[in-house]
C-alpha cells in the first residue's frame, strides 16, 4: 500500500451535494436481490455511468441461482466484489473466478453472452455492478475482458489513515487498475476512520457521485448516510470533493467525463439509436451477437 503524497490531495473548492437518492430494491439475473442505486432515470445526469447495483446477503436463496447466460452490447461492466465467490464464463472464451476484494471488468463492445454464477452455498455475497457507457465510435469494438485479484488493485493510505482501493483513474499520485481515455472514470473505494478526511482533485465537467455502504459522511453541509448515493454538483471553480467521516464509514466515490452522445437503451443493450438496439436484437436472435 502506498502513502500517499498531501500536496496531490489539495482541493481548493469542494462540490456539494445536488441529492441525495435513495436505491430501488428489485432482483435480476435468476433471481438476485440487488438495490438498484443508479437508476435508468440517472444516466442522462451521470452520464458516463449506466447503471449502479448493490448486492449483500447472507441468505443463499438471494443470490444463489446467479446470473444465467445473457447478452451484453454497447458498454463496460465493472463488478467489485466484496465479499463472496462468483464464476465468470463468456462466449469471447474468457473464464474467471471472481473472489472477496476482486474486480471484474468487461468491455461488451460488439457483443458477449456470459454468465456469472455464485461459487458457494452459504455464507455472505456482496458488491457491486458499475456499467459505464462507450463512445459511438467504439460500441462496436472487440470484447475485452480482465480479472484482478484483491492484491493486484492499487492501494494507498493518507495521513489521517484513510484506505482507499484504486480501481480506475488516479488518486493522490496512484494510478488505478484501469484507464479509459475516452471516459476517464475514476473508481474509488474508500475506507475511512471516524473523524478522518479525504480530499480527492474532480475536474471540471466530470460528472460524480459517492455511494456510502458503511457508516456516513459529511460533505459540505450534507450528511451522506450509509445506503444513500449523494450526486455531487457541477459547481463553477470547484476542483474536487472532500469527504468527512462521521464515524468509521466506507464508500464509493465514482466520477468521468460525459460523452454527450444519446443513450438508447433496450436491456442489456445500450446503443445510440433506436436502429442499432433493433440491430443488435437481429443479430441477438440469429446467433451472431458474440
Amino acid at each position: 500500500m502506498t502513502d500517499s503524497n498531501p500536496l496531490a490531495a489539495t482541493v481548493q473548492q469542494s462540490r456539494g451535494v445536488e441529492r441525495l437518492v435513495t436505491g430501488m430494491a428489485t432482483s435480476d439475473g435468476a433471481g438476485v436481490r440487488l438495490t438498484r442505486v443508479l437508476t435508468q432515470e440517472l444516466q442522462q445526469r451521470l452520464d458516463p455511468f449506466l447503471m449502479l447495483d448493490a448486492f449483500g446477503s447472507d441468505h443463499p436463496d438471494d443470490y444463489i441461482a446467479g446470473f444465467p447466460d445473457h447478452p451484453h452490447r454497447g458498454f463496460e461492466t465493472i463488478t467489485y466484489m466484496l465479499a463472496g465467490r462468483m464464476l465468470h464464463r463468456d462466449s469471447a472464451g474468457n473464464e474467471g473466478l471472481l473472489e472477496s476484494g476482486g474486480v471484474q471488468w468487461m468491455t461488451a463492445g460488439r457483443g458477449v453472452i456470459h454468465s456469472e454464477i455464485p461459487q458457494q452455498e452459504e455464507g455472505r455475497m456482496a458488491g457491486f455492478q458499475l456499467w459505464l457507457n462507450l463512445p459511438a465510435s467504439d460500441k462496436m469494438s472487440a470484447p475485452w475482458y480482465r480479472d484482478f485479484k484483491a492484491e493486484e488493485l492499487p492501494r494507498l493510505r493518507t495521513a489521517e489513515g484513510a484506505e482507499v482501493t484504486v480501481i480506475a483513474g488516479e488518486s493522490h499520485g496512484v494510478t488505478g487498475a484501469v484507464t479509459r481515455a475516452a471516459t476517464q472514470p475514476l473508481y474509488l473505494d474508500i475506507h475511512l476512520p471516524a473523524r478522518a478526511g479525504f480530499a480527492q482533485a474532480l475536474p471540471t465537467g466530470h460528472n460524480a457521485f459517492v455511494h456510502v455502504y458503511e457508516g456516513s459522511v459529511q460533505i459540505g453541509d450534507t450528511m451522506v448516510p450509509a445506503q444513500r448515493m449523494a450526486i455531487l454538483d457541477n459547481a463553477a471553480g470547484a476542483d474536487g470533493v472532500r469527504l468527512q467521516a462521521a464515524e468509521n464509514a466506507r464508500l464509493l466515490l465514482i466520477a468521468g467525463r460525459p460523452l454527450g452522445e444519446p443513450i438508447v437503451q433496450y436491456g442489456p443493450f445500450v446503443m445510440n439509436s433506436q436502429e442499432q438496439v433493433y440491430q443488435a436484437l437481429r443479430d441477438f436472435r440469429d446467433g451472431k451477437l458474440a
